[in-house]
């Protein structure tokens, strides 16, 4: 499951942008064969006084968080080739905020440790996960 969490001051994002851009990150995920109920995006708005960045108040910012279980990065090419594609997924939709400052960083976390509605999902590019993708939810395999 890529698990995002994207922590934004007001006015950084409109609603119609916000499911624009979790609709965007959901199509990545699902090209890639992970069935699209795998993708979480959470938007967190924070108020300025609230969001410091090097002890200083932040009055136009974005801070993403992203937990990657599904999938892992086999190396540090695999690495620098996921930041890249996390980069392009979402400068298009900062690019309309001249004094932003943002930043993200993934985590890749065990899948030993994550279960979809009490089941351990199906193995990478297993027919059980392209069930999953298929009918979009989770069932016994």
């Amino acid at each position: 499951m890529p698990l995002w969490n994207i922590h934004h001051t007001p006015d950084v994002f409109t609603a119609a942008e916000k499911e624009s851009l979790a609709a965007a990150i959901t199509d990545q995920y699902a090209a890639i064969g992970l069935p699209r109920f795998y993708v979480v995006v959470l938007f967190h708005e924070v108020a300025p006084q609230d969001f410091f960045i090097g002890g200083t108040s932040a009055p136009v910012a974005v801070r993403i968080a992203i937990d990657h279980i599904a999938r892992h990065a086999a190396d540090s090419t695999s690495r620098t080739q996921i930041a890249q594609w996390v980069r392009g997924m979402v400068a298009p939709s900062l690019a309309r905020h001249p004094d932003l400052q943002w930043e993200f960083h993934v985590d890749d976390t065990s899948e030993e440790m994550w279960m979809i509605n009490g089941l351990v999902p199906p193995p990478a590019q297993s027919e059980a996960e392209r069930t999953w993708a298929a009918t979009n939810r989770s069932s016994a395999y």
